[in-house]
């Protein structure tokens, strides 16, 4: 059905989607590529919320050229009035002459109906190539669409025997700059980063990204039940941050407020923070990918709660013993059924440390 040039043209839209990671949110990320006569008239991406389309953009570069031409476009053109007009009536109007897209749209307002648009106009237009790596690409918008929560991504730094830290809580620093370099462009590509209330009594984070070049800064959440968390700690200064409690108190609320952050209230039967309405929540405000970096004890409540999709896992060659503190505080295991099975989906070496990235069934 697809040719070997129908592939590499669309690993090229691929990898122009991929320059939006950072920016494009709460959208996707979206390459196009317009090829005439085997050759590229026109390219472009998406490069941020409410500006032009990656269609659009490969348009305007085409011009006259794009009358029957190939479209190749990492997903299926939008057919709805957003922020900006449909991308499907704009490749109709330029009378291409194909659309090739990796796969739908997973938004209930465009799924299918962009692709049914241009067939109406006798634009043959076909979907699925590559639509793997079109699906990786946009895991977090998919995940958002589909099911109505983020994906979430857990990243723990340890040593070789799973600790996070001493047993005295010190933990900097366990992994090298490398990795920790690399960490800053995980945050640099999450709508959100959350950690608790007791890493940021513990250690003060800023949980921004600054060894990357970013024109956003992710939103800051601090699941904080009892709102523990000083106004004058880090990861208030600057805006940007939602501390999520079980119960208000009204004036530790209003120091935070005055402070710059933003104070929700999301309980759940038992008295601390609903973590899936929270996530929903998130959600709800157009986050696509969120990160934790926090302790054990919100990682392994996550974990619990079945609202882990990702381990991001850094592991440095040292070795810290027993008594260290570990990376999930899950309850003991009495029999070998109850254990949690990970599929490893990426595994190399970043500077002295072990990157491994796994995915929870």
């Amino acid at each position: 059905m697809f040719s070997a040039l129908d592939h590499a043209f669309m690993a090229r839209a691929l990898r122009l989607a991929e320059r939006g990671r950072n920016t494009t949110t709460p959208n996707p990320c979206v390459g196009c590529v317009i090829v005439k006569d085997g050759e590229i008239v026109g390219e472009g991406w998406h490069e941020r919320s409410g500006e032009a389309h990656a269609e659009i953009h490969a348009l305007r570069q085409a011009g006259a050229a794009a009358t029957g031409a190939t479209v190749y476009v990492s997903l299926e053109p939008c057919s709805h009035h957003g922020r900006t007009p449909p991308c499907a009536e704009a490749l109709v109007d330029a009378k291409v002459g194909r659309v090739v897209a990796a796969m739908r749209d997973p938004n209930p307002q465009v799924s299918g109906n962009g692709l049914a648009l241009l067939e109406l106009a006798g634009i043959p237009a076909v979907c699925g190539l590559m639509e793997a790596e079109a699906r990786e690409l946009n895991l977090g918008f998919v995940a958002r669409m589909t099911r109505g929560r983020p994906w979430l991504r857990i990243k723990t730094a340890a040593s070789l025997d799973g600790k996070s830290a001493l047993n005295n809580g010190v933990s900097q620093w366990i992994t090298g700059a490398d990795a920790r370099r690399d960490v800053h462009r995980l945050r640099a590509r999450s709508c959100a980063m959350l950690t608790g209330s007791g890493t940021v009594l513990a250690d003060d984070p800023q949980l921004s990204a600054r060894d990357v070049e970013t024109a956003r800064q992710p939103l800051r959440v601090v699941v904080d039940s009892q709102l523990q968390t000083p106004a004058t700690a880090k990861i208030v200064q600057g805006g940007g941050t939602l501390i999520v409690c079980a119960a208000e108190n009204p004036a530790r609320a209003a120091a935070l407020r005055a402070a710059g952050a933003e104070v929700l209230a999301l309980p759940d039967e038992g008295g601390r923070v609903d973590l899936a309405a929270l996530l929903t929540e998130l959600a709800r405000r157009g986050c696509n990918e969120v990160t934790v970096e926090a302790g054990a004890r919100l990682n392994g409540a996550l974990l619990q709660a079945g609202l882990v999709d990702e381990w991001v896992a850094y592991f440095a060659p040292l070795l810290l013993g027993d008594k260290a503190r570990g990376l999930f505080d899950l309850p003991e295991l009495s029999e070998m059924a109850g254990r949690r099975a990970v599929r490893i989906a990426d595994l190399r070496q970043v500077g002295d440390d072990v990157r491994l990235i796994a995915r929870l069934a």
